[in-house]
């Protein structure tokens, strides 16, 4: 029976283990799975908890349905029919200026409109800035040598001005990603924008052309919040659902079972030895590391003296959610949308806020709300240095002033996640070219995670589902082994 260990019981690596169990049973090629995980519970910064009737998520709140792994999956454990959508009312968003939530024009995407008229009307932006923007419609194309990578910044400054970037594409980007646009790779991210530059020219021209070819949702502004979906009683449901189906004789799960290292014992190049912190070892002829890029860095520094400095390469920022209960009196604000992103010229607090109990049914009892605040990021990271207590104390101030906020929070819960977000810099598709061919030398060796090809839960998944297939192809396969592709 062959051996395989997956390092790390986040959203990775659990899709990594379901699939490896679905293709050894589909195969007829019986595995023996160890699961080793160095907290107490599995599923990440997937975490949901209830408390007074509210329904609180600490890490992600949704997933998009337009990467379809996460649906995918989500079919097969048989658990669909606990998806919801969005609730159908108030679906825009916010924008901070000059202390006012003013709403993101109908048909803006990230970064440009695919609507006139709003765009005209709004007062995110100043003329001159509207004037500058409308310039996108006469520039032309940058000439693409090869790789067109280019910062977030560096490419809406020279297609849209300094103000789109600072009043629009840094605040919506950076709710995504809590990223420095300075630095933040467009071609790893958001490469459409840089397609539409190649195909069309200009960025405006292109949303209006197809803004004209698809059904626009009237009232609707921000990101595209009907494809997202979460489930009734929270994000952990999907972490409940693979916990039980990945419950097999045939899969051992270790919690709180930290990895010292990983070696290549004697002259065999096809098995693996794994360490751990209670001196436990563990034999393997394929290895899946479904943990932070810095964390497979460290494990692989002997093993693979020229992979694990590209690993340690790629950075992460670190964030804090703050969940906030309050009554519905309490709150000056309509409420009127999903929720608002702050830019960091703004100098606030915030990076961004949910108004939960409005995007999704079930977050909280009649007559109260929950708003779920984020901090920290790339261009905030001091934030992350303060007590709990201090961000707690900031946040209430922000939102006091903000929403109108008057009186205390029925409760805060507010979730750390340290080094949790990688940034995607400029050049990082190079990077991880260079990571899967030297993956590539090592025979039974997979990564999974959020570092590589997308930071979404679908994304993850994908990656630990992809490094699932690879391993199965490596152990009961002649060599060589195909190509590695981190997510794609």
């Amino acid at each position: 029976m062959k051996r395989i260990v997956i390092i790390g019981g986040g959203i990775s690596g659990l899709a990594a283990a379901h699939r490896l169990l679905e293709l050894s049973k589909a195969n007829n090629s019986p595995i023996h799975l160890t699961l080793l995980e160095a907290s107490s519970r599995l599923g990440g910064i997937v975490q949901t908890t209830h408390r007074d009737g509210f329904l609180l998520e600490r890490g992600p709140d949704s997933f998009i349905s337009e990467k379809p792994e996460a649906l995918e999956l989500v079919r097969r454990l048989g658990i669909e029919s606990q998806l919801i959508q969005t609730n159908e009312q108030n679906r825009r968003s916010f924008i901070v200026r000059k202390d006012r939530l003013r709403p993101v024009p109908e048909g803006f995407q990230l970064m440009a409109p695919s609507r006139f008229w709003p765009f005209l009307t709004t007062d995110i932006f100043s003329l001159t800035g509207k004037l500058r923007m409308s310039a996108d419609l006469l520039l032309p194309r940058r000439s693409a040598n090869g790789n067109n990578d280019e910062s977030l910044a560096s490419f809406v400054r020279r297609r849209l001005g300094r103000e789109a970037l600072e009043r629009m594409a840094q605040p919506m980007v950076g709710g995504i990603y809590t990223a420095d646009p300075e630095s933040l790779s467009l071609r790893a991210t958001l490469p459409r924008f840089l397609d539409m530059e190649q195909q069309d020219r200009s960025l405006i021209l292109s949303m209006w052309r197809k803004a004209r070819t698809t059904k626009n949702q009237t009232g609707v502004s921000g990101p595209r919040y009907s494809l997202f979906l979460s489930f009734d009683e929270g994000m952990q449901v999907l972490v409940q659902a693979l916990e039980k189906a990945v419950s097999d004789p045939g899969i051992e799960i270790r919690m709180n079972t930290k990895v010292n290292s990983l070696e290549r014992p004697g002259s065999s190049l096809s098995s693996w030895r794994i360490s751990t912190e209670k001196n436990e070892f563990f034999e393997a002829e394929a290895v899946c590391l479904a943990v932070p890029s810095y964390i497979s860095a460290d494990l692989l520094s002997d093993v693979a003296p020229q992979l694990s400095p590209q690993l340690r390469a790629i950075g992460f920022a670190s964030t804090a959610t703050v969940n906030l209960a309050y009554r519905r009196a309490d709150v000056a604000h309509k409420l009127d949308g999903f929720g608002f992103v702050v830019p960091f010229i703004e100098k606030r607090n915030l990076i961004a806020c949910t108004f939960s109990s409005v995007k999704f049914k079930g977050r909280a009892p009649a007559d109260q709300v929950l708003l779920r605040a984020f901090v920290g990021g790339a261009l905030q990271p001091e934030m992350l240095q303060l007590g709990d207590a201090e961000i707690v104390k900031r946040v209430e101030r922000d939102l006091n002033e903000l929403l109108g906020v008057k009186g205390k929070p029925l409760f805060v819960e507010l979730a750390r996640w340290n080094n949790s977000m990688p940034q995607y810099a400029v050049g990082h598709l190079d990077r991880v070219s260079q990571i899967e061919k030297e993956v590539n030398k090592l025979n039974g060796l997979a990564l999974a995670g959020n570092a590589y090809s997308g930071a979404g839960l679908p994304d993850c998944i994908r990656s630990g589902e992809q490094a699932a297939g690879l391993l199965i192809d490596g152990i009961f396969s002649a060599p060589p082994l195909r190509p590695l592709r981190l997510g794609g």
